[in-house]
C-alpha cells in the first residue's frame, strides 16, 4: 500500500498543479453534485448484481459488474471523517471499555480523552500523554495505531483538528501562533504531569510551546516531549518534500494552492487550502501503485476474496479522507518551517516575542527517526538537541529506528514492539529524573 506521504509535512501540490482559484472550487462542488445521480444509478446496479435471486449474480459477468459498480462509487465519492473504532482495551491483562470524549474544545480542534474505564486499581498511575497529531490534510483518526499501541499503558489525549471548511469565518483565522497558543492552553486545562508525543509536523509547534512556557516559567510545562519524524531541521538531509517547498518559495504556493470555501459549507469565503488539491498530491506521487491497488481490488471482488477487498478498503477509506487546512497556517508552516528554517536559524517568534528552544531546561526530550524516512530526513529531528543545551544529558534520548520509513515511525508492528517501549520507559525516566533503562541505537548525549 503507498503509504510514504500518509501523515507526512504540510502536503505539497504536484509539478504541473493547476492555478487554482476560487471558481475552481464551486466548480468542483458542482462536478461532484453533477455524479449523484450516476452513483445512485451504479448503486442499483450493485445491489441488482448481487442479489442471490439473479441468476447473473454467479456469472463472471454478473460479479464483474457489480465490482465495477463498486470501483466506480468509490473513485467519485466524498469520504468522510473517520470513526475512531476504539472500543476496548487491555489493561494489566484485562479488557476494559474506552470511551472517547472530548474534555477540552475551540473553533479549529477539540482535545480528546481516551477514558479507560479500569475498575481495578493499579499498581502505579498510568502517565498521560498528550499525542499531538498533524495538522496536514488527514484527520487525527489517522494515529488510530498510535493511540491503540499507547492505550494499555498510558491515560492518552489527543489533538482532534477540524476541517477549516466547516469553521465558518466569524470565528476569525487560525495561523502558525494560534497553533502554540492552542497548545499552551490545552496543557493548562489538563493541569500538569503530562507527555507530549508530537508525530511529524507538530514537532515545530510543540518546540516552540515549550520554549514560550520555559521563558514564562510556567508551571504547567510538561514533564517530557517526544518528536517523531519532524521537519525541525530541513536543511538537513533535505527530502524531495523539502527541496520542493524551497525551490518555489512561498507566492508560489499563495497563488496556486489558496482558494476560498463555496457555498454551502459553513466556512464559505473561508481561505484554505482544499482537501481536494491535497489528495491530488498525494495521489500523483504515486500514481501507479495507487491505480495497480484498484486494479487489484477489481479482481479480489471478482473472486470473492474478502479478506484483501477489506483491506483495500480500512486503507483507503482512511487515505482518501481530507481535510481543507486554513490558509494563513498553511502559508505560515511552508514559510518559517520549509523556506526560511525560522526555529533552527533563531528567527522564529511568538506575539512578538522571540522562540528560543535554548530556554528549555525542565522537559525531558527523546527525537525518534526512520532509518528510510523520505518525508523528514534522518537529522532532521535529531537536530532538536542541539537547540536545547540545558537540558540535562541523561534527560535526553535520540533513536533510530531501522527499516522504517515516516509512517512506520509511528504506526506497524516495530512501532509497537520496538518503539512504544522505549517511549514509555523514557517517560518513567523523565517523571522519576533517573536514565532511561532500555538501550537505544544513538544518544544525543554520547
Amino acid at each position: 500500500m503507498p503509504i510514504g506521504e500518509f501523515g507526512g509535512a504540510p502536503p505539497l501540490v504536484s509539478e504541473g498543479s493547476p492555478v487554482l482559484t476560487t471558481p475552481m472550487y464551486w466548480m468542483y462542488e458542482m462536478a461532484h453534485a453533477s455524479l449523484n445521480p450516476a452513483r445512485a444509478v451504479t448503486d442499483a446496479t450493485k445491489i441488482l448484481f448481487q442479489n442471490p435471486l439473479n441468476p447473473w449474480t454467479h456469472t463472471e459477468l454478473g460479479k464483474s459488474v457489480a465490482a465495477a459498480c463498486e470501483l466506480f462509487e468509490r473513485t467519485t465519492r466524498r469520504y468522510g471523517k473517520p470513526d475512531w473504532g476504539l472500543d476496548e482495551t487491555q489493561v494489566n491483562g484485562v479488557r476494559v471499555p474506552v470511551e472517547v470524549r472530548s474534555v477540552w474544545e475551540k473553533p479549529f480542534c477539540r482535545l480528546l480523552h481516551f477514558d479507560r474505564k479500569v475498575t481495578r486499581p493499579l499498581n502505579s498511575p498510568a502517565p498521560r500523554v498528550l499525542i499531538v497529531a498533524p495538522m496536514s490534510g488527514h484527520y487525527a483518526t489517522l494515529l488510530r495505531g498510535t493511540v491503540e499501541a499507547f492505550l494499555p499503558t498510558h491515560e492518552v489525549y489527543i489533538t482532534d483538528w477540524s476541517d477549516a471548511r466547516m469553521v465558518p469565518v466569524t470565528e476569525g483565522r487560525f495561523d502558525l501562533e494560534d497553533y502554540v497558543d492552542y497548545l499552551i492552553e490545552m496543557l493548562h486545562a489538563l493541569g500538569g504531569n503530562m507527555h507530549v508525543v508530537a508525530v511529524c509536523q507538530p514537532s515545530v509547534p510543540v518546540v516552540a510551546a515549550v520554549s514560550v512556557m520555559e521563558a514564562n516559567n510556567d508551571p504547567y510545562v510538561p514533564i517530557s516531549m517526544t518528536l517523531m519524524g519532524g521537519p525541525i531541521d530541513t536543511r538537513r538531509n533535505p527530502t524531495s518534500v523539502n527541496a520542493l517547498a524551497e525551490d518555489r518559495g512561498i507566492e508560489w504556493f499563495r497563488n496556486h494552492v489558496i482558494t476560498k470555501v463555496p457555498f454551502p459549507h459553513p466556512g464559505v469565503m473561508r481561505d484554505v487550502y482544499p482537501g481536494f488539491l491535497q489528495l491530488n498530491g498525494f495521489i500523483t506521487m504515486n500514481l501507479d501503485r495507487h491505480m495497480d491497488a484498484h486494479k487489484a481490488l477489481f479482481a479480489n471482488l471478482v473472486k470473492g476474496d474478502g479478506d484483501l477487498v477489506d483491506k483495500h478498503r480500512e486503507f483507503y477509506d482512511e487515505y482518501l479522507a481530507v481535510m481543507d487546512l486554513p490558509a494563513e497556517y498553511y502559508l505560515q508552516t511552508v514559510d518559517l518551517v520549509f523556506v526560511k528554517h525560522a526555529l533552527p536559524k533563531g528567527d522564529m517568534t511568538h506575539r512578538g516575542r522571540p522562540v528560543d528552544p535554548s530556554k528549555i531546561r525542565r522537559v525531558a526530550l527523546m527525537t525518534v527517526e526512520g532509518e528510510n524516512d523520505d518525508i523528514s530526513g534522518l537529522g532532521q529531528t535529531e537536530a532538536t538537541h542541539a537547540l536545547c543545551p540545558l537540558i540535562p544529558a541523561h534527560r535526553r534520548v535520540h533513536y533510530v529506528q531501522k527499516g522504517v520509513g515516516h509512517y512506520g515511525v509511528f504506526n506497524g508492528s516495530r512501532f509497537r514492539s520496538e518503539i512504544v517501549p522505549r517511549i514509555n520507559d523514557f517517560m518513567i525516566s523523565a517523571a522519576t529524573n533517573k536514565k532511561p533503562a532500555l538501550k537505544v541505537a544513538h544518544s544525543a548525549a554520547e
